[in-house]
């Protein structure tokens, strides 16, 4: 398909919904991308499709599992599990679609997979409520708590202005492979939750990074341990009264999915999707200044999938 005909059925068909939630301003985004349909791609952009579809097409449009997971690997697949709440809501990740991602992980030949988070309501209540727990179960990964703090190791952040050492979960810090799935939502301290954001989930104390320049820490800690691959899941956007939710009514139904190695560049477009300019989100601006990643789409390889 053209990128004009892409552009026009796109909205033709009734995709952008809501003030400011538009396909268009991905689109717009991606306008003066570099694309050459023979080199790799920095980043995997597909809409239209359900959750699992959406990664099947991404992944492959990227190498494949294969081209992130080794025989014999250990994975962390890191989802936001971290409300009471069901998938409607849009409060954590899709559980279809970290189903989806722990079995293409075993295609690929990992040993074990490991899926967890850092919650912030009752852990069990939230694994469970979210629907992750029996999704991951079920496609043979292992849910593990991170509700202890016995589990976590200090460790230094090498670049950090203000996170200068963090807890990390010991599963991150013993796996081969880290895989960061967020879900798409509005935040009330950071503006929005996207993949960077998502790395709160395998500290123990978050506290310190919101009394001391939350937006420097979010950016601080991708310098500690940066995913190898970022899979933001904007199938359901929360668009206000982030990060847990009050009502469904507040969720967009956007069907999108954006694939990156590259966390800045993962979020620049996530943002777009979600209405805002990426130097408007502080942690965003920040890691591209730092040199952690791209958040300027127009020089980047994207591969825009329309199912």
């Amino acid at each position: 398909m053209k990128r004009r005909d892409f552009i026009t059925k796109s909205i033709g068909a009734g995709i952008a919904t809501g003030a400011g939630f538009s396909l268009l301003s991905i689109e717009e985004a991606f306008a003066k991308s570099l694309f050459n349909p023979h080199a790799p791609y920095d980043l995997v952009a597909v809409m239209g499709g359900e959750a699992p579809e959406m990664f099947e097409k991404g992944i492959a449009a990227l190498g494949g599992m294969k081209s992130f997971v080794k025989a014999g690997q250990t994975v962390v697949v890191k989802p936001n599990i971290g409300w009471d709440r069901t998938p409607e809501f849009g409060a954590n990740t899709n559980p279809e679609l970290i189903a989806k991602i722990v079995e293409h992980c075993f295609n690929a030949g990992a040993k074990d997979v490991f899926v967890f988070d850092h919650t912030c309501d009752n852990w069990q209540k939230a694994y469970a409520t979210s629907g992750i727990e029996k999704a991951a179960k079920d496609a043979g990964a292992k849910v593990i708590p991170g509700n202890s703090e016995g589990q976590y190791k200090s460790v230094s952040v090498p670049k950090g202005k203000q996170l200068k050492e963090a807890k990390v979960h010991e599963t991150i810090l013993g796996s081969d492979v880290l895989i960061n799935v967020p879900v798409l939502k509005h935040h009330d301290g950071a503006g929005v939750s996207f993949a960077m954001k998502n790395l709160m989930g395998i500290v123990w104390d978050r506290g310190f990074w919101h009394k001391n320049d939350l937006q420097q820490c979010i950016a601080d800690m991708v310098t500690c341990r940066k995913p190898d691959l970022n899979i933001i899941d904007g199938y359901r956007v929360m668009k206000k009264n982030g990060p847990k939710g009050v009502s469904v009514s507040n969720v967009s139904v956007e069907k999108a999915q954006i694939i990156s190695t590259d966390i800045v560049a993962a979020d620049a477009a996530a943002a777009k999707i979600f209405g805002k300019e990426p130097d408007s989100i502080g942690h965003i601006r920040i890691a591209h200044e730092m040199g952690l990643g791209q958040s300027d789409l127009s020089k980047l390889n994207v591969n825009r999938i329309r199912i």
